[in-house]
Formats: C-alpha cells, structure tokens, sequence
C-alpha cells in the first residue's frame, strides 16, 4: 500500500511538471512577435536612373497584436550602408527579449529597404535617383499608419537606425520634428567630411584612377564616397558615375569642386544645423552613440557633432561606449535593448491607460 501510494505521489509530481513545462512552453510562444514584409510603390521614388520605386518594407508586431484591438506607438529603423529590410529578421529576437523582460513596452517597429543599385540611398532627395527622404518622412509613414494599428501622432513616432540609418534617423528628424518627436542614431556616419571622406585620404585618389562600377566596387570607400554623389550631387551627364565629387586627383594634383562641396555639407548633419535649429529644438529628445574603437572617421564626427549642438543650446545624449562600429549592438546585452529601446520607451507615448505587461 505505501508503494502504491509512493508510485502516486511520484506520478503526481511528474504531472505537476509536465503541466508546468508545457505551461512555460505556451507562455514563450505568447511573447513572441511577428514579422510582416509587404511592398509598396512610392510615386515619390520614380526616377530617371532605374532605381525601383517598388520598395520592401518589414514590420514587427509585439507579442498579442493579433488578438487586441490595442494601438501602438511605431519606432521606423533605418538600415545602414549594403543593408536591407531583411535585416529584421535578425532582431526579432531581442525585439522579443526587450518587451518580456520589461525593457519597453509593446511597440511597431519598422524597417524599409532603402538599398539602392548604388547600395545606399543615404536616405536623401536625389531627383534623379529618387526622393528617399520624402519616401520615409511620408509614404511610409502614411501607409504604416493607414494599415496597422499605430498611435498616429508624432508623439508616438521615434525613428533611429545603424550607420548609414543612423544618419539617415538625424537627418530626417532635423527635418520633420511634426512627425517623429525623438530620435536616437546607433554609431551614425557621414556626419562631416573627416578621415576617409577627406580630399587628403586615399580614397579620392583611388576614385581618379578607376573608369568603371566593376572596379569602383572593388574599394569600400570608393562606393561610399559615389553614393554621396548620387545622392547630394548627382550629374546624369557625367559618365561612369553619374555625379559629380567635391574632390578630383589629376596624378597626385587635387582639384576642389567648391560647389558640390557646399552640396554634400547641405547634407551633412553637422552643418545642418544652424538651418535646422528651431527644428531641432521642437524635438523631444536626441540621442547619438558610437563604438570607441570604432575608427576616426566615426569617433571624430559624433564628437563634433555634439560639440556643435552643445555650442547652440540643443539639449542632447551623447555616449562612447566601448565597441567597434558594429559590434556590442544587435546582442541581448547590446545597445539596441539596453539603451535605444529604454529611450524610446521614455520618450514616446504609448496607449494611455496601458500598464505593461
């Protein structure tokens, strides 16, 4: 009889975990989100130069969106240079991580593929290769709104990005502080002409001596510096890469286009600001961040550029943080779940009367 009753309690108790496992088991794919990838056209992205209007976009939604009629404040992530929506596919996990583990609310985010034949749209108004900032500011937007349950108000709106996206993010923000309220750019580029991007740097004299996209896109910066071009400067009559550079070698004598320099710094967020002040100033909040060991060419310019908004009275987050430009970011105990999303989660309203989990 005390067998009986051994085998019983033990039986019991095996139930009890398996009850309990299967409970955890359900639970963790109740936190999980979705990802959703449509295209859409963009009358704004027709162009001259064969650059697809038709675009991807990604969109994660948070764990129970299916079966609420909750809305959701919307954080638009822009992808750096070479980089695509797809990448979302990889973030879906410390997208989940960071709403389970409290570290924000259940939010939209959103990634567009702005890559480009050129491999970046550096997220900016070309004419002729498309209008890309016009694009994410408000088609995007307009149909992330119209289709998914958002909280539509800029309040509720933060944009942010890696690198390229990281200047795209400022750029944009700078520019259309009525329709995202905050931003923060993950280790952002091309901020200011320094380093690589410099006429005294090895990069313009490679450019010189190369006459075709096959041999350009055997050199890094090469292809950087020429979707600048394309996108601050293009020339559809200037053969092989239609647009014109600040900086051209003749041997090793420099040429300096004054004019296409004063071009590419209109869109260079540290000399966008004097334009862009009383719009920087409606922002809610600003925060930029960037790898120590991630180069000059990106310790320089953020440390400059938040000297500049430090000398015009523009309050904002400026953090180094011991990393490389890409490393120590898209990670559990990264920036993106530890820092950048905690600060939209500050800074954007979600639905009112909503707890959290």
């Amino acid at each position: 009889m005390k067998h009986f009753n051994l085998n019983k309690i033990a039986f019991s108790f095996f139930l009890l975990i398996f009850c309990f496992a299967v409970s955890l088991e359900l639970s963790s794919q109740t936190l999980q989100g979705k990802v959703v990838t449509e295209t859409i056209y963009s009358k704004n992205l027709e162009n001259k130069a064969g650059e697809n209007p038709n675009r991807a976009i990604s969109v994660y939604l948070p764990p129970g969106y299916e079966s609420s009629t909750q809305r959701y404040p919307v954080i638009y992530f822009l992808h750096g240079f070479m980089g695509d929506n797809k990448m979302l596919s990889f973030m879906t996990e410390i997208l989940d991580f960071s709403i389970a583990t409290n570290k924000i609310r259940p939010f939209i985010l959103v990634i567009p593929d702005e890559k480009t034949t050129y491999d970046g749209s550096f997220y900016s108004n070309s004419g002729y290769f498309g209008n890309w900032e016009d694009f994410t500011a408000f088609d995007l937007v307009e149909y992330i709104d119209k289709n998914y349950r958002t909280i539509a108000k800029k309040e509720s709106r933060g944009i942010t990005g890696h690198s390229m996206g990281g200047y795209g993010a400022l750029k944009i923000a700078m520019h259309y502080p009525d329709i995202f309220s905050s931003v923060y750019a993950l280790s952002p580029g091309a901020l200011t002409i320094v380093r690589e991007y410099g006429p005294n740097s090895d990069t313009f004299k490679e450019i010189s001596t190369i006459d075709n996209m096959e041999d350009l896109g055997k050199t890094y910066f090469g292809k950087v510096m020429v979707a600048f071009g394309r996108s601050w400067s293009p020339n559809p009559d200037k053969a092989p890469f239609y647009c014109d550079l600040p900086f051209e070698y003749e041997g090793d004598k420099l040429h300096v286009n004054q004019e296409v320099l004063e071009k590419w710094y209109a869109n260079m967020p540290l000399h966008m600001i004097d334009e862009n002040l009383e719009n920087l100033q409606k922002l809610k909040a600003i925060k930029f961040d960037w790898g120590r060991n991630a180069g000059d060419r990106f310790t320089i310019q953020c440390e400059m550029f938040s000297q500049r908004l430090e000398n015009v009275g523009v309050k904002h987050f400026a953090e180094e943080y011991i990393g490389t430009h890409t490393n120590n970011i898209y990670t559990k105990d990264g920036r993106i779940p530890n820092q950048m999303l905690p600060f939209f989660d500050f800074y954007l309203e979600f639905e009112e009367g909503y707890e959290g989990q």
